[in-house]
């Protein structure tokens, strides 16, 4: 009986694409040259993010806030880089629901963020979206949402509007190291890139998503990388440095106004506090935690260039009371504000009278 014949050996399969080589990529992006008076702008925003945030979860302690609160201490360099160099009332905004800080740099007053986070009337969304939910159209606001990654997909489709309005507008989509991982995300990235939409997606790399860190969850940790596959270029970015993170939003705003699509940002930052308020971050230590704060908060390395170039501490004194000012301030506003009426709950459900 005559021997089957040995097939041929296959030649090896490349497990590199060389068609990612040709991608196009912007230049690598240069630490923002800040003037002072545009240093101190910075250093005042995000401070103010921080004390809000500090005097947010004071009132989430005494049952003043309800639900659910997201804090963003720790991760305020990015959205003030990012925001700042934004077109207000051309571009647009949204976010997932650590959203306090984005929604303040979006102009809108600290007594109202902070009204809607105790639920009153007089909150930007009439106290029915409270931390999580707030929105404002009027200020380009379109939302932190609750879902996770459902940002991602609706600031697909707001880039897809500035892009079919020719508003010349570009959307500024935000969402976690969690997020990353959503189905939905890659196919926002696929429409986004196939339509050339204005869009930059934020990735908010704090390590930990709810409480499970990058090393163990995504089996590519380097997260500027996700959009390689849909020919969508990355950059990763220091996100406890303000400086940086302006110079790689002017990057990514000239990319993205020239037509060119959609552009991902990794932010490398870190948050402080747990997910939430009634997250106890046992899946990391207090040593990590402080070992961060040391090296790298965002406000204190931002200060000691201020003070490097002729900033003195009776200035910076005189910034941290004026802050404390304005949250103490927006805190008794929300605190005297009334409940909204019962008859809130049947408004705001349909765009027209049906």
């Amino acid at each position: 009986m005559a021997k089957a014949a040995v097939p041929a050996k296959a030649a090896p399969v490349s497990v590199t694409s060389p068609a990612l080589a040709d991608i196009e990529r912007p230049a690598a992006p240069v630490r923002f040259k800040a003037s002072q008076d545009e240093m101190l702008e910075f250093y005042k925003q995000m401070l103010l993010i921080r004390r809000f945030e500090e005097k947010a979860g004071q009132l989430y302690g005494l049952g003043l806030i309800g639900g659910f609160c997201h804090l963003y201490i720790g991760q305020e360099a990015v959205a003030v880089g990012l925001q700042s160099a934004l077109s207000i009332g051309k571009d647009s905004v949204i976010t997932g629901y650590r959203d306090h800080g984005h929604m303040l740099l979006c102009n809108i007053p600290p007594k109202l963020v902070m009204a809607e986070l105790t639920g009153r009337a007089a909150g930007i969304s009439k106290g029915k979206g409270g931390s999580m939910h707030m929105f404002s159209v009027e200020h380009g606001f379109y939302g932190g949402h609750g879902i996770v990654g459902a940002q991602v997909s609706l600031g697909t489709g707001l880039a897809f509007g500035h892009k079919y309005k020719g508003d010349g507008g570009v959307c500024l989509a935000y969402f976690g190291d969690g997020a990353s991982n959503q189905g939905q995300v890659f196919e926002s990235f696929n429409m986004a890139e196939l339509w050339k939409l204005p869009v930059i997606y934020v990735i908010e790399n704090n390590n930990y998503a709810m409480g499970t860190s990058v090393a163990r969850s995504s089996a590519e940790a380097k997260l500027s990388r996700r959009g390689e596959s849909f020919r969508i270029p990355g950059i990763e970015v220091d996100g406890m440095d303000v400086l940086a993170v302006r110079g790689a939003a002017e990057e990514a705003l000239e990319w993205t106004r020239a037509g060119k699509g959609p552009i991902i940002l990794e932010m490398k930052t870190y948050r402080y506090r747990g997910h939430s308020m009634s997250d106890p971050a046992k899946y990391r230590s207090r040593d990590e935690v402080q070992a961060v704060r040391d090296k790298s908060d965002p406000i204190e390395g931002l200060k000691k260039e201020l003070e490097a170039g002729g900033a003195t501490e009776e200035q910076m004194k005189a910034i941290d009371k004026e802050i404390r000012g304005i949250v103490a301030e927006a805190a008794d506003f929300a605190e005297q504000s009334p409940e909204p009426e019962l008859g809130e709950l049947y408004t705001d459900i349909l765009v027209g009278n049906y």
